[in-house]
C-alpha cells in the first residue's frame, strides 16, 4: 500500500469535534472568535466564505448564507444579492490567489442531491486546473491535495483583502467584504 504523507492534517484530527456542538455547524462557526482557526476567509452582511475541510481540490470553498435554511427560496432579496456578490468576490479572490483554469460551482439542495449538511444551504466553489485529475482517484482511490488548508487560507485572505480594500490586522479574522 502506498502512503501519502500529510503531517499538517494532525491539526484536523485533534480539532474540537463539531459533533459535540449543539445546533448547525454553519450557524455556529461564524459565532466563534478565531476565523483563521475555523477557516472562515471572508464575511459579508449576510454570508461568509469557508474553506472546505474535505476539499476536492486546493482552494475548495463554500459560500454560506448566515440564514439557517435548506431552501433557496427562503432567502430574502437582500440575502440572495449578498450571497451572489460574495460568490463573485470569491471567484475573483481564487483567481488572484490560485490562478485556476476554471471552476465548478453549485448547490447540493437536499440530501438526495449530495448535500451532507442539507438543512443549511451552501454553494461549493471548486477551482480546477487543466490536468488536475489523474490516476490516483481511479486506481488508488486517493485524492492528493497539494496545499495545506492554512496556506490556502493565507493566500485567499490576502486576495480578499486586496480586492475589497479592507484590511484586517493579522490573519485570525476574516476579511470583511462590503
Amino acid at each position: 500500500m502506498e502512503q501519502v504523507f500529510a503531517p499538517w492534517r494532525i491539526e484536523w484530527v485533534r480539532r474540537e469535534d463539531d459533533a459535540d456542538v449543539e445546533g448547525c455547524v454553519f450557524c455556529n462557526l461564524p459565532e466563534r472568535t478565531n476565523d483563521r482557526e475555523n477557516l472562515i476567509v471572508a464575511r459579508s452582511d449576510h454570508a461568509f466564505v469557508l474553506l472546505n475541510n474535505y476539499p476536492y481540490n486546493p482552494g475548495h470553498v463554500m459560500v454560506i448564507p448566515r440564514e439557517h435554511t435548506g431552501e433557496y427560496g427562503d432567502l430574502t432579496d437582500d440575502q440572495l444579492l449578498d450571497h451572489a456578490r460574495l460568490k463573485s468576490r470569491t471567484f475573483e479572490a481564487l483567481e488572484t490567489a490560485l490562478d485556476p483554469d476554471g471552476f465548478n460551482a453549485g448547490l447540493n439542495l437536499g440530501q438526495s442531491a449530495g448535500g451532507s449538511i442539507s438543512e443549511h444551504l451552501h454553494t461549493h466553489v471548486v477551482p480546477r486546473w487543466e490536468g488536475d485529475t489523474n490516476f490516483m482517484p481511479v486506481i488508488g482511490d486517493t485524492k492528493v491535495i497539494v496545499e495545506a488548508l492554512e496556506d490556502t487560507y493565507d493566500h485567499l485572505h490576502e486576495a480578499f483583502a486586496a480586492q475589497s480594500g479592507t484590511t484586517v490586522p493579522g490573519t485570525d479574522r476574516a476579511v470583511v467584504v462590503e
